[in-house]
């Protein structure tokens, strides 16, 4: 048996990779770090796990560094042939352990026995605004608090399917928003976070300049109504942005729509800075939606006028009625 350090680079008598049965091996440690630990690795990967995100993965044009599989995963290195054997992914190893060693660095409770360490490479603020192959006028998600990152992964997923062009993660006050590239975030997307350029971890003050110096439309999506008018005693305050229904705004016109924390929504002056808030009406008797739903249903108006170049009528980018 070869040595744990030299696993990766040795065939068996039926051409597959050496077994690695170390938990010390350098390859067992990466994937641990970027499954179980949501981390990247020092080569800068990220990992991916199960049979179709490991797919979509070697579909995509992004650089795959290793795919590990256990033994009973091997059937999926045998349906997987075809992309493995890819020009493009001559420089990826390929690597077999035990499925106990598996179901060690696995985050899944119940692992399907293939994994990927992949390299997804830095999106810059450009990547977010730069035209579409279609044309279209940028459309982002800006995540502010976003915590759970399940919820992260879901925004993500469905932002992609109604047509977002690209999105951005960033803290809100005290709350972070999670790595849309931890695993369980990558599982939420069904790897959309692979197909779309994301930029993580933008302080959101420098975000929200960018925006309005490069023309974008700034809604904050909201949870309440209007806010109650400033005491006559009190400091003046510039009024508020105006609260729309997603079917009141122009979403024709290059637009970022920002979803705030989970529980604490957006802080106020971030909702006092955008151009409009956006309020999805719900029953008096709800308290509020889930973010991610809410989030699904301003995409889909957002694509529905986008796809059918119909905008609110009467109104101007910001949803304000026009004379």
């Amino acid at each position: 048996m070869a040595t744990a350090g030299k696993a990766a680079s040795e065939r068996d008598a039926a051409g597959l990779s050496a077994l690695i049965t170390s938990r010390e091996n350098r390859w067992l440690k990466d994937f641990r770090m970027a499954l179980r630990g949501g981390l990247a690795t020092a080569s800068g990967c990220i990992g991916v796990e199960g049979a179709h995100l490991v797919e979509e993965t070697l579909r995509s044009d992004l650089a795959v560094e290793a795919v590990l599989s256990s033994v009973s995963g091997e059937r999926h290195l045998e349906r997987l042939a075809a992309l493995l054997g890819r020009a493009d992914r001559a420089s990826a190893r390929i690597l077999r352990t035990t499925d106990r060693l598996f179901a060690g660095i696995a985050d899944t409770e119940s692992p399907q026995g293939i994994a990927a360490l992949v390299r997804v490479p830095a999106a810059s603020f450009d990547d977010l605004i730069h035209p579409s192959s279609s044309g279209a006028a940028p459309f982002l998600a800006v995540l502010a608090g976003v915590q759970d990152p399940g919820n992260v992964g879901a925004i993500l997923r469905t932002a992609e399917a109604f047509g977002a062009t690209g999105a951005a993660t960033c803290a809100s006050g005290v709350s972070g928003t999670a790595s849309p590239f931890s695993p369980k975030a990558l599982r939420a997307s069904a790897a959309a976070v692979l197909r779309m350029p994301i930029l993580h971890g933008v302080g959101l003050p420098v975000l929200l300049a960018q925006l309005r110096v490069s023309g974008i439309t700034i809604f904050a999506a909201v949870a309440h109504g209007p806010a109650a008018p400033a005491s006559s005693s009190g400091p003046s305050r510039p009024p508020a942005p105006p609260v729309l229904s997603p079917w009141e705004a122009n979403w024709r016109q290059p637009a970022a729509v920002l979803v705030g924390n989970e529980g604490a929504g957006l802080p106020e002056e971030v909702e006092r800075s955008a151009d409009a808030r956006i309020r999805v009406p719900i029953a008096a008797s709800a308290e509020s939606l889930n973010v991610a739903i809410a989030a699904a249903l301003i995409f889909y108006e957002a694509s529905r006028q986008r796809s059918s170049g119909i905008p609110a009528a009467g109104r101007d980018a910001a949803g304000r009625g026009l004379p």
